[in-house]
């Protein structure tokens, strides 16, 4: 692509829930001449009862394929459309399109297809009303056979078609296999979708446009009125994201950070708003607060082992491991001592599985104690200015343990990026707000 300013920009789909939302996009867009490729994701909710045009779409998919009638619940989702375009009023009639879908459920083509119509149908309104030329997701997204994310072959194929458009509209979410059938990512996949975009065209910043005005330091549901995020790296963006912090699909970092380019979380309803700025690296960070923010989840299982002089016999955590990666279970964490290893591992995991586990384990190690342990929850206190602060750890520990928890486990990388605690699930939000009100009250 030119070397000027380009700017993609990503709408979620409470930003285009509506023709009044829509409208806001549009002005948003047209502020600036630079945001020259849009990426809309499917209508979201209106209000706090409403349904997303994606569950509708799976919803109506489901009867489809079981053979009952879905003709009413089809025709809230056309009821839904019409109405955006007759409010927006637009000349767009999208007739052939809805008999195409419904022709499409009744031959089982797949919930994926069924799913991505969401973002295709508002991506033909949006270009609409834009002006901009509309381009298929399925003609320049890529999946292997396999259903994984073709990353070099899309690069290469959306590069070369967007240099034919000087504006466009991509709609986010899907792609398509190598046989033409649609792929989807996981939910929240149009983040992705325009991270790839901006790779693409070598953006000078992807605008990820949301309901909210960028990242706050906490969870707004567990801590009261948390801080604003002003910039934070791609590395504390990963941690942050991995913990449960929402905002942005944690995989859309990656075609970005790979090309260098800056994110800017926007707020469709305060443009205004400066958001927070995610960039490859900075040297400034906050001396006052330190740390950039606290996320964390619950739902984990320990397996502890124990054996006498387990440091000396070689081999024992590749066993270990390869016991848990033949049940195709991946591990979170490995925290261990001279005599004693533990792997924090998801909590769904099923009984049959656990059994497996540990029966794998004690013919091959032959450990002197192994079991689970439930109910535990991880939380991450992330920041890169941790590196540069003394005693940002005590303080951390400190604060838990005037708060009275009981920390179970204590991860830290050599980065000094983040520092990782095991508690009871039971003391997961008192835990927060105490390391948040150490931190910035």
């Amino acid at each position: 692509m030119s070397s000027q300013c380009v700017k993609v920009v990503k709408f979620g789909g409470t930003s285009l829930a509506d023709a009044k939302q829509l409208l806001k996009a549009k002005a948003i867009i047209e502020a600036e001449p630079e945001r020259r490729y849009v990426v809309p994701s499917a209508p979201g909710k209106r209000f706090a009862n409403d349904i997303k045009v994606t569950d509708m779409l799976y919803e109506c998919y489901r009867l489809a394929s079981e053979g009952e009638n879905f003709s009413q619940e089809f025709g809230l989702i056309k009821e839904r459309y019409n109405s955006i375009i007759a409010d927006l009023g637009i000349d767009l009639d999208l007739s052939e399109d809805f008999e195409k879908i419904e022709g499409a459920f009744m031959y089982h083509a797949g919930s994926d297809y069924a799913a991505s119509r969401g973002e295709y149908l508002n991506g033909k309104i949006m270009a609409k009303l834009l002006g901009y030329d509309f381009l298929d997701a399925a003609k320049v997204i890529k999946f292997y056979d396999n259903g994984t994310f073709d990353a070099e072959k899309t690069n290469i194929i959306l590069s070369d078609r967007l240099t034919r458009h000087e504006r466009a509209v991509i709609p986010g979410f899907y792609g398509s296999m190598p046989n033409g059938t649609i792929k989807t990512f996981a939910r929240g996949g149009s983040d992705i979708t325009g991270s790839i975009v901006a790779r693409a065209v070598s953006a000078t910043i992807y605008e990820n446009w949301t309901d909210v005005s960028g990242f706050l330091m906490a969870d707004p549901r567990l801590v009261k009125e948390p801080c604003p995020i002003d910039t934070i790296t791609y590395r504390e963006l990963r941690e942050l994201s991995y913990m449960g912090a929402g905002v942005l699909h944690e995989d859309s970092i990656f075609p970005v950070r790979f090309a260098g380019i800056p994110i800017n979380i926007r707020n469709t309803n305060d443009p205004a708003a400066r958001g927070t700025m995610i960039v490859p690296t900075t040297e400034e960070f906050d001396t006052e607060k330190v740390i950039t923010g606290i996320a964390g989840k619950k739902g984990f299982s320990v397996l502890n082992i124990e054996k006498d002089k387990m440091n000396a016999e070689i081999g024992f955590g590749r066993k270990v491991l390869e016991a848990i990666e033949d049940e195709g279970v991946t591990f979170e964490h490995l925290p261990s001592g001279i005599d004693t290893m533990s792997v924090v591992l998801s909590a769904d995991l099923t009984k049959k599985q656990r059994k497996k586990i540990v029966s794998s384990i004690s013919a091959s190690c032959e450990p002197d104690d192994i079991g689970f342990e439930d109910g535990f929850a991880l939380i991450a206190v992330v920041g890169r200015g941790m590196q540069r602060a003394k005693g940002t750890a005590a303080r951390v520990f400190k604060a838990v343990a005037d708060a009275d928890i009981n920390v179970r486990m204590i991860d830290q990388g050599s980065s000094e990026v983040s520092i990782i605690l095991g508690i009871n699930e039971k003391d997961f939000e008192k835990c927060i707000n105490a390391i948040y009100d150490e931190f910035v009250k």
